[in-house]
């Protein structure tokens, strides 16, 4: 069957699928093979000073139009096109990678800083209750002041440093998230203070279950799947005991608690769960399904999303568990995707006004992973995601390139005008 064919400039049409044979900093388009939407990309692509063009016959819509009759030579000298708006162009699109790219370091060094803060919190707690508590809900009220209160709200997957696979902590994955979600909903202001210190205590019984349980990669039996669900009424009773309000530590009691009742350890049902806990169970389950203690059995991003929804949709408030897909869009931070021209590439941040137009980091073997592109869907109208992609199925340089985290950990810009820097 008829592969890649050279075509010559005055047979491009709209419709074909061409391969631009030329390194990335030499064209102005964003990706180096695409199909022809429009007349000025035509006049771009001649501008390029290429004689000929390959194009795939079974990518594209329609066949290229006839050659014409070569024009007899002329002694004129010819008058090279001004590439100079291409230039601009690409100029213009590797300063905005630029700035992006900035961003994320500034990102990631709060995340950092704010994962150190909460190791301090957890490791003190029990020493010094009172002054920990009160640092927590400083950390809480400048996370929330920064997410409530920016223009828009981008959600960030954690991909730099590394070695900072031990930064994780579940605990601030799930309080990002919830508070994402009480963003969107337009939670009332004093509730939101309560919702952020009980994700970021949701597990403080875990201090009453042996490392070993929690550890486990295996099954647990029933008596440990029994001394397990302890932790919930365990983190209740430690709550009350740091002086913890009474909503925080319904939150920690109830965030096992399933709108179908067949959670623990109450067995509430439906609207009897808290607002507030329902949202947590929310964010705790999607980040559980990520990030198991077996990461062997870890979901993606997108499959965690598309489980909770297609499969697991009763356990959870339906109209809550909207908003939570609606803010992380279909493909999540941390998602491989393949675009529909093939390429391949990694969700780095969902701005959730817009979950739909995710930033994504392209691989491409001629250009080294520092200086990765970055295509922001929401300036590219010709850029489509067509699926995702599991890890496992992606080629072994193609995922050292995006070096996906075994862990997915979100976080956001702390670095609001007006607002102090969490951490």
């Amino acid at each position: 069957m008829e592969d890649n064919v050279n075509i010559t400039m005055d047979q491009l049409r709209i419709g074909l699928y061409i391969h631009l044979d030329l390194k990335w900093f030499d064209h102005p388009f964003s990706f180096s093979h695409f199909k022809i939407k429009n007349e000025a990309q035509i006049d771009t692509i001649r501008s390029l000073g290429l004689q000929s063009i390959r194009y795939d016959p079974l990518l594209s819509d329609v066949a290229p139009l006839p050659k014409k009759a070569q024009p007899a030579p002329q002694t004129a000298v010819e008058v090279k096109p001004d590439v100079s708006p291409m230039l601009e162009a690409k100029l213009a699109l590797v300063e905005r990678i630029r700035q992006q790219r900035e961003v994320a370091t500034r990102i990631e060094n709060a995340f950092v800083d704010t994962a150190k803060t909460i190791h301090g919190i957890e490791k003190k707690l029990f020493t010094m209750p009172a002054e920990t508590v009160v640092k927590a809900r400083q950390l809480v009220d400048q996370i929330a002041d920064s997410i409530l209160f920016a223009p828009e709200l981008a959600i960030h997957v954690m991909i730099g440093k590394a070695g900072a696979e031990e930064m994780y902590f579940h605990s601030l994955n799930v309080t990002m998230l919830s508070l994402m979600m009480a963003r969107d909903i337009e939670l009332p202001q004093e509730l939101v203070g309560s919702l952020g210190i009980g994700a970021l205590f949701h597990d403080i019984g875990h201090k009453e279950i042996p490392s070993k349980i929690l550890m486990k990669k295996e099954p647990l039996n029933q008596a440990e799947r029994h001394l397990f669900e302890m932790h919930c009424q365990y983190g209740a009773d430690i709550g009350r005991r740091l002086g913890l309000t009474p909503s925080v530590v319904t939150i920690i009691r109830e965030h096992h608690e399933l709108f179908d009742g067949t959670g623990y350890p109450s067995k509430l049902k439906g609207e009897a769960i808290d607002l507030l806990s329902r949202i947590v169970v929310i964010a705790n389950h999607y980040d559980e399904l990520c990030n198991p203690v077996n990461i062997n059995n870890a979901l993606t991003p997108h499959e965690a999303l598309s489980t909770m929804f297609a499969k697991l949709r009763n356990k959870f408030d339906q109209k809550l568990l909207q908003v939570f897909i609606r803010c992380l869009g279909v493909y999540p931070p941390g998602t491989i995707v393949q675009f529909s021209n093939g390429v391949i590439g990694m969700v780095v941040t969902v701005n959730t006004a817009q979950p739909m137009k995710p930033l994504v980091l392209i691989y491409d073997a001629d250009i080294p992973r520092d200086e990765a592109i970055l295509v922001d869907m929401a300036c590219e109208a010709d850029a489509n995601i067509a699926k995702a992609i599991r890890p496992a199925q992606v080629p072994r340089e193609i995922y050292n390139y995006l070096s996906p985290r075994k862990r997915v950990n979100y976080y956001f810009d702390p670095s609001t005008p007006g607002q102090g820097q969490a951490g």
